[in-house]
């Protein structure tokens, strides 16, 4: 089994992963070559959270433009992870006061 940190990169934050949170459901971007079972079991041992179902899709690169030089933006692997009711994620925990 890989290191979890090696297949879980970062989360993604976006307005639409935000919506999700609310559904128990965490989007995370990830090693492109990670599978669902690999996903599943580094969000496990990271977290300490039951896994449902995982949902992956791969995000095409963007054509970018910086003055006169052409480029692209770098693909990546995107999962989306339900976990069981009664669990959650504190990714972004408020202080406490």
């Amino acid at each position: 089994m890989k290191d979890p940190r090696e297949v879980i990169f970062r989360p993604v934050i976006s307005e639409h992963s935000y919506d999700m949170m609310e559904d128990n459901r965490y989007t995370f971007k990830v090693a492109k070559s990670a599978n669902k079972v690999e996903i599943a079991q580094a969000v496990e041992a990271i977290f300490d959270v039951t896994v449902v179902k995982v949902n992956t899709s791969n995000v095409k690169s963007k054509p970018k433009r910086m003055r006169a030089q052409v480029g692209k933006t770098s693909p990546w692997k995107k999962a989306m992870v339900t976990l069981k009711d009664g669990d959650s994620i504190e990714l972004f925990a408020a202080p406490q006061k």
